[in-house]
């Protein structure tokens, strides 16, 4: 008998066991069920309702101070080039003034300041050449000038003694005498004319020879400049050339530019973003913002639109069109660091007291008519507004804390209809809104058709043929745009369209 009842205690435990585990299990099932059927309802709030430009951003700083190679604008006499990064400190390297940032390939420029100094050296040569050659020439000169003299002196002494010479003896020591005084003359002339022939050569030798040492000096200071240093404290960045690519070891720069990297100050950060044409016209300076850095999900920050390119750009890679807005981040935060990703988003409007659901709540069947499913089972027909990328306005048909379903219920054929006096509203709506797009293209048309009219100097005649050209018989319409009679307007309801 006690044998019996040791065998039974283990099954009489193990079923005990089994007996909880299915309890447990039950309730757990119908804990996951309640969740589940929560999960399929959304509430519809009242409150404020923004609507966002949502857009992934790059941390930079708005002041840096940019780490230059050679200038070459201040050395005229040499001809810019690409020069190669030899070498250069990590970045995020935290640097003070003057202390080592990079080097560049000086192969180029140091056989160019060679041959520069070869040059120096023959024009140096050629100027010493000059000089002495000048001097021999012009002493030469001048020693000839003063025979010269001595030969007119002679000449008169010549024609004095043949006073009582013959005529014709008298005759021709006056024209020796003339001729030597003649060949004086034009020495003389000679002589001024060779020295400011001299002088110009002399200044035109000095002036290469000024240019080729200038020469050689802007050489000799921009290869100092090969060595860069940085010129303030901070963290090293490396620049981004137009591409967008970081410049490094091995990198390029160029004499129109010549940016190796930035310091930037850290206490005022930018979020450079780009928003789709699309989106652009909503974005406005001053505009708030939302801000989360990638890195760091678990902290917010808040900034403002501070800048809108007005003209777009397309980036390598994408198709469509972009502008580039600047978002100034408020306050400081040391963790922030330069190239860090953020998501931004753009506060466009803002719009309060308003209920609002939803997006995948709000439906709509063939005739495009919006609606909703309620949990009390009801088909509810909404009149919506203005959206965001996760919420919809409902101007009319819903009320504050109304549970509705985030997607088409079961047996939605059994759900009795509400709201049904709403649906002339939203079709008036839809009706209006198509009416002012087609009154935005017909003025677009017109507009594109008046163009042409320009080429007839404005001359009404010629405006009137050329519109009967273009619509036959309607005369009515040219004398009417003649007169400058105003086009029709649609109400002002009308420009409000259907915010569906």
């Amino acid at each position: 008998m006690k044998l019996k009842l040791k065998l039974k205690r283990p099954a009489i435990i193990t079923g005990a066991v089994v007996v909880v585990a299915i309890i447990i299990l039950v309730v757990f099932n119908k804990t996951t069920a309640r969740k589940d059927i929560a999960n399929l309802y959304a509430e519809s709030k009242h409150g404020q309702f923004d609507i966002l430009v949502t857009v992934t951003g790059e941390l930079q700083a708005e002041n840096s101070v940019d780490i230059k190679g050679p200038d070459f604008s201040q050395a005229r006499g040499v001809r810019g080039a690409e020069i190669r990064i030899q070498d250069m400190v990590p970045e995020g390297t935290e640097v003070k003034v003057g202390d080592f940032i990079a080097t560049l390939d000086r192969t180029t420029f140091d056989n160019t300041l060679k041959d520069a100094l070869e040059e120096l050296t023959t024009r140096e040569t050629n100027l010493e050449t000059k000089i002495l050659d000048t001097a021999v020439t012009l002493s030469n000169l001048r020693d000839n000038i003063k025979n010269l003299q001595f030969a007119v002196e002679e000449a008169e002494i010549t024609l004095q003694q043949s006073q009582y010479e013959p005529p014709t003896t008298i005759r021709q020591a006056e024209i020796a005498r003339d001729k030597a005084i003649r060949t004086l003359d034009q020495t003389l002339r000679s002589y001024t004319l060779r020295v400011e022939q001299a002088k110009s050569e002399m200044q035109s030798q000095q002036g290469r020879l000024s240019e080729q040492q200038q020469r050689v000096s802007d050489i000799e200071r921009l290869l100092e400049q090969f060595a860069i240093t940085a010129p303030s404290s901070g963290m090293i960045i490396y620049k981004r050339d137009r591409m967008g690519v970081k410049r490094k070891v091995g990198s390029s720069i160029s004499p129109w530019d010549n940016v190796v990297a930035t310091l930037p100050d850290m206490s005022v950060m930018l979020s450079k973003t780009y928003v789709n044409e699309i989106d652009v016209s909503k974005v406005k300076v001053g505009q708030k913002v939302e801000l989360m850095v990638d890195a760091f999900p678990e902290r917010t920050y808040t900034g403002v639109v501070t800048d809108v390119a007005n003209i777009g750009e397309q980036l390598p890679n994408a198709d469509a069109k972009v502008f580039e807005v600047l978002i100034r981040v408020n306050g400081s935060d040391p963790i922030l660091r330069p190239s860090m990703t953020t998501g931004n988003k753009i506060v466009t409007k803002t719009i309060n007291d308003v209920i609002y659901i939803p997006l995948e709540c709000v439906q709509a069947g063939p005739d495009s008519i919006p609606f909703v499913y309620l949990k009390n089972g009801v088909k509810q027909f909404v009149v919506t507004g203005e959206s965001n990328e996760n919420n919809i306005i409902i101007e009319q048909g819903l009320g504050e804390n109304a549970l509705v379903f985030l997607s088409t219920p079961e047996k939605p054929e059994n759900f009795k209809l509400a709201g049904e006096e709403l649906i002339s509203i939203i079709k008036d709506r839809e009706r209006l809104r198509k009416e002012e797009e087609k009154r935005i293209r017909d003025e677009a048309e017109k507009s594109r058709n008046a163009r042409p009219m320009a080429g007839f100097g404005g001359r009404p005649e010629m405006m009137q043929r050329a519109q009967q050209a273009m619509v036959p018989g309607d005369t009515a319409a040219v004398r009417a745009m003649r007169a400058g009679a105003p086009q029709d307007r649609q109400p002002a309801a009308a420009r409000l369209g259907s915010n569906q």
